[in-house]
């Protein structure tokens, strides 16, 4: 008997195929067909969702490592993924999640209940659906979210943002923050490497900024001599601006060769800062580096006064510097993001978790 959940993004095509609606790539399949994304696939003249309840993995880990730096910083987040992915990247850093084609590797089974009684036993503040892009496990994702927020537990989305607008709308209903990947600010980056397109992830991001409350960070992976240049840059911190504002957190992190992209160099540590230095140019207040140790480039520094706010080395806190309203316990101006009267203590931790162990 097929353990497929019933989804409802799908429409059935005059010529008898099923296309499902759920992202951009639009898939339309005959029955006994999967999608590109592969957990998504068509069975009795429906799209159904082939991995509700099974994980490649669950970890406790803080939350800057998603990453979000103005979002409850120094707590700890319960994180898990599934398999598959809707965008093909060559660059990819989790491709053995992403691109796995095998069922059976999701050996971690946990039902909603399980996964948020699990992040209450490790008093985790929130749960991030990660690894691979929870866009194409939104059905289980809303079950977890549903339940978590019952339970005063926040919900985190780690995703390239590559979704159709009524399933957009859905999705982003039970997000509390996420962080989204701007692979880069190229269509022909987009279409060459990642095997999708720019404008809908654009759409994801006003979406985000002008129609939701959801607290959302942007990263881009600066590839060498793919997206790094001055004129791509300068075109997307300037797009950012204009069409998000300035105090959207923005993240620029180090590649390392993987998966199909194994003749690129990793990220030099003076590519990165040039990149900050040209989105600080363009009045984008919090500009941070990462998968590289630079401490100073890492913290969060009062865009009024320039006093450090938050220290960063690698994931764990230092000098704590705002108030109890979350201003610049120096200045009093008000820092953007969600946080609480002091940090959280989880540190640099990564604790992976056996759920079927403790159950």
């Amino acid at each position: 008997m097929s353990s497929a959940k019933k989804t409802k993004y799908w429409h059935i095509k005059p010529d008898g195929r099923i296309q499902c609606d759920l992202c951009p790539r639009n898939c339309t399949l005959k029955n006994g067909q999967r999608g590109l994304c592969y957990i998504r696939g068509a069975e009795n003249n429906e799209i159904v969702f082939y991995s509700y309840g099974k994980s490649s993995g669950f970890c406790v880990d803080p939350i800057e490592k998603k990453p979000l730096n103005h979002f409850y910083p120094g707590s700890s987040v319960f994180s898990f993924g599934t398999a598959g992915c809707n965008l093909a990247c060559k660059f990819c850093q989790n491709w053995d999640i992403s691109k796995s084609r095998e069922m059976d590797t999701l050996n971690d089974y946990a039902s909603p209940t399980d996964i948020v009684n699990t992040a209450l036993l490790h008093q985790c503040k929130s749960i991030a659906f990660t690894y691979n892009d929870p866009v194409i496990f939104l059905e289980y994702a809303k079950d977890v979210s549903e339940l978590a927020h019952k339970n005063d537990i926040k919900t985190v989305a780690v995703t390239a943002g590559y979704i159709n607008p009524r399933a957009r709308e859905d999705f982003f209903s039970f997000i509390d923050a996420a962080n989204v990947d701007l692979k880069a600010f190229s269509e022909n980056f987009y279409s060459k490497i990642c095997g999708a397109h720019l404008g809908p992830v654009l759409e994801t991001l006003i979406y985000l900024r002008k129609e939701t409350n959801v607290w959302f960070e942007i990263t881009t992976l600066l590839i060498p001599d793919e997206n790094d240049s001055d004129k791509e840059l300068n075109e997307m911190t300037e797009w950012i601006v204009e069409s998000l504002g300035t105090n959207i957190p923005l993240h620029f992190t180090a590649f390392h060769p993987d998966y199909k992209m194994t003749d690129k160099g990793h990220t030099s540590h003076e590519s990165l800062i040039r990149a900050q230095n040209i989105a600080r140019s363009k009045g984008i207040k919090f500009v941070y580096l990462g998968n590289i140790h630079d401490s100073s480039r890492s913290s969060t520094f009062c865009h009024n006064c320039g006093e450090v706010l938050i220290q960063r080395d690698w994931y764990l806190l230092g000098k704590w510097g705002l108030n109890d309203q979350g201003g610049c316990a120096k200045c009093g101006v008000n820092v953007p993001g969600h946080f609480e009267k002091s940090p959280g203590n989880w540190g640099r931790k990564r604790e992976p978790v056996y759920i079927h162990r403790i159950k």
